[in-house]
């Protein structure tokens, strides 16, 4: 009359062929032939899934116990808490211990009698409280850490952390219902496998009349499937979701205890207990299998030795299945035992259910300790024979009924349940699709490359740097609005997003785009945000941040769609975003700038602003016209060696000269800066003067005449609309 263990499902390596226990009772022209699947379900249910239903949602406690002990990493917070107050608390044993009598004020420590019951108080015990509170602190810390570090990052979105929350309850449950229904339709093999087997012609004629009578007198309409488990020593009986297994020393016993010990077995399957069982273990499969390792090495290998080792390193799984999953389902299976007791009372068979309790209470061991006083799956046989005295007592059996025994579960539900759960299931389905196309509407990557695109065609510099990773914490954000709202902005048209490959959070998309006069196409990448919206939605970022200007801006005067440029000394680097922008260079009285269209695609890592100014056609005339003054200046002056003159007389002692320009020379003007060019005169455009005078030789004076070469050099500048020629100097 025991029940199976609960946690965790049997283990037993198989060693029985595989039988089909499907044929287990022989046939007899009463029997109809077995079905399985659900059809082999307790009578009483309209269906196999108010079967599952009843059975499921009946022990909250066992099931709750199993979920935050598997799903919030019970046994990993119980191993970083251990670890965590031992260290915590060695800190704590010499930190505390060495340094106690240092944190004793002077003026205590000075006081007679207490002065020294302090420091002798503090020198024996000062490091054990340090190590006690040290581990406390360390247990704690761990403890907590492991239950909070997988919250962290949702801790501060409500809607994140419950969508969190539900979804790792749904997990559980799938996983507890397929569990449950692998445990159900796999019973037969399972059965087999852990030792079970058909009964024999004799066993089952010895048994089955018994089986049907006490179904008749609970009014069941059909019976679970016997099997036989050989043991000659233990009477015993298992129940299962459709199957009960009895061994073979029960078919030693009288038939009113057999008739007792097969009406308690026919409660437990008629109320479904196995299910809420595989339940449990379904929620907390995987601590379920964590567990089931030691537990199967030490009932295997049964020696104190292997029991240590098998502490030492499963100890978190043990102690977290002892201490939480164990005493939660023990109420539930406890509760169902006291209520399988009943069927013996409805059947008639109080005595002989009596009779196998006062016996096996001769051979139960103490109640003392946890795991027999709290995690034990049966009730004291001795409570269990109270419970069966007052069920039993005249007048008791009326109130012990069938109906009140076994609670028909009745439909899955009413009519208004069913209303209520569409509606609810619709809501739901609406919900979800509305917030899916919310997600593929301005969640998806292409919504993110689209919005950037849309918000440089609408000159929002603000929105397009929201849709990048990097949105650079020293950008000019005023400057760059200001640039994409000028008047020579192009952005980019005609965008199309022909792929995008996307990998957990990142993507990949290959886009094509218009800019200018030419269609470009370009590879953009993209991280899917940490932060959610509204708790619920992870949008999408392009990788990187506004493309710098690698060009330094070192004169004033340098425009971008009319926006003039900071020089480089100043202000935060110059960045753009992508687009086509219209560049114009300062202007002096010597040179203009070209207007030029600079182009940045999106994703480029740099671009550069290249302008080259050009001489003006004025300019090289007004330079000549200066040129031309300061040479006629030159020729009016009456000495050899005119001082700053690209022209002398070396002939010797002159009384009298006199000088003329017979031809001027052309002159090459090059631009060194917007504002500045520097003059030269060609070999072959050198320019003519002629020197006439008279000379003085040995105290004579004779007339010469002579013309030579010579050539100009200066520099020019802009001095406001003028130009302003300056030779060099010799």
């Amino acid at each position: 009359m025991t029940e199976p263990p609960t946690v965790p499902p049997e283990n037993t390596p198989p060693t029985v062929p595989q039988l089909d226990v499907r044929a287990a009772q022989p046939p007899s022209a009463d029997t109809p032939p077995p079905t399985g699947g659900f059809a082999d379900r307790p009578p009483g249910y309209p269906s196999a899934l108010v079967w599952l239903r009843a059975g499921i949602l009946r022990d909250w406690r066992g099931v709750l116990g199993a979920f935050l002990a598997t799903w919030f990493y019970l046994p990993v917070a119980l191993l970083l808490a251990v670890w965590g107050g031992l260290t915590f608390g060695i800190v704590g044993l010499f930190a505390v211990g060495t340094g106690a009598d240092d944190q004793v004020p002077q003026v205590l420590r000075d006081a007679p009698l207490i002065g020294s019951l302090v420091e002798a108080f503090l020198t024996r015990s000062g490091g054990l409280l340090g190590g006690v509170a040290g581990f406390a602190i360390g247990f704690l810390v761990g403890f907590l850490a492991v239950l909070a570090l997988p919250w962290m990052g949702v801790a501060d979105e409500p809607f994140a952390l419950l969508t969190g929350l539900i979804g790792t309850v749904v997990a559980a449950a799938l996983i507890g219902v397929l569990y449950t229904l692998y445990r159900v339709l796999l019973e037969p093999r399972l059965l087999v496998v852990s030792g079970a087997r058909q009964p024999s012609r004799r066993e089952y004629a010895r048994l089955r009349p018994i089986l049907d009578d006490c179904a008749r007198r609970l009014g069941l309409p059909s019976v679970p499937r016997l099997l036989m488990e050989d043991d000659p020593v233990l009477s015993n009986a298992r129940t299962y979701a459709r199957h009960v297994v009895v061994t073979t020393a029960v078919l030693t016993e009288p038939d009113d205890e057999v008739a007792a010990l097969l009406s308690h077995e026919l409660v437990h399957w008629r109320t479904g207990d196995e299910i809420t069982s595989a339940f449990v273990r379904g929620v907390g499969l995987p601590l379920t299998l964590a567990h089931a390792l030691p537990t199967w090495l030490m009932r295997t290998f049964p020696h104190p030795g292997t029991n240590f080792v098998v502490f030492v390193f499963f100890w978190p799984v043990l102690l977290t299945m002892r201490y939480v999953v164990l005493p939660l389902h023990a109420r539930d299976v406890r509760a169902a035992e006291y209520r399988a007791d009943l069927g013996a009372v409805l059947t008639g068979h109080v005595d002989g259910l009596r009779r196998i309790l006062e016996r096996r209470l001769s051979f139960e061991t103490g109640r003392s300790g946890w795991d027999e006083a709290v995690c034990a799956t049966h009730p004291p046989h001795e409570l269990r024979l109270d419970a069966l005295e007052r069920a039993s007592l005249a007048g008791a059996p009326d109130l012990v009924t069938v109906d009140r025994l076994f609670n028909s579960a009745g439909p899955v539900g009413t009519r208004r349940t069913w209303l209520l759960v569409g509606a609810l299931t619709v809501v739901a389905c609406l919900g979800t699709s509305g917030l899916g196309v919310v997600q593929w509407a301005f969640f998806r990557p292409q919504a993110a490359i689209d919005g950037y695109f849309s918000a440089l065609a609408d000159r929002d510099s603000d929105a397009a740097l929201g849709y990048l990773t990097d949105q650079g914490s020293d950008t000019d954000t005023k400057l760059l609005a200001q640039l994409l709202r000028g008047k020579g902005y192009q952005p980019p048209t005609d965008v199309e997003i022909s792929s995008l490959e996307r990998d957990g959070d990142s993507a990949k998309a290959t886009v094509a785009y218009r800019l200018g006069d030419t269609r470009e196409t370009t590879t953009l990448e993209l991280r899917r945000e940490d932060e959610t919206t509204a708790g619920l939605f992870h949008g999408w970022r392009l990788s990187g941040g506004p493309t710098p200007l690698n060009a330094a801006i070192a004169d004033p005067g340098v425009r971008l769609n009319g926006v003039e440029l900071p020089v480089a000394t100043e202000g935060a680097p110059l960045v753009l975003l992508p687009g086509g922008y219209t560049a114009t260079g300062p202007s002096s009285a010597l040179s203009e700038t070209p207007s030029t269209t600079m182009l940045v695609g999106p994703g480029e890592t740099a671009a550069v602003l290249q302008l080259a100014p050009v001489l003006k056609p004025a300019a090289t005339e007004a330079v000549e016209a200066q040129v031309r003054a300061w040479l006629d200046e030159c020729v009016k002056q009456t000495v050899a060696a005119p001082p700053g003159c690209p022209f002398r007389y070396y002939g010797g002692s002159t009384q009298k000269i006199t000088w003329k320009i017979l031809e001027y020379p052309k002159l090459a003007v090059e631009l060194t800066g917007p504002a500045s060019a520097q003059v030269s005169t060609p070999t072959e455009t050198q320019g003519r003067v002629e020197a006439s005078g008279t000379t003085t030789y040995f105290g004579g004076s004779s007339p010469f005449k002579d013309d030579n070469a010579f050539t100009v050099t200066g520099v020019a500048t802009a001095d406001g609309d003028n130009v302003t020629f300056r030779p060099a100097a010799d």
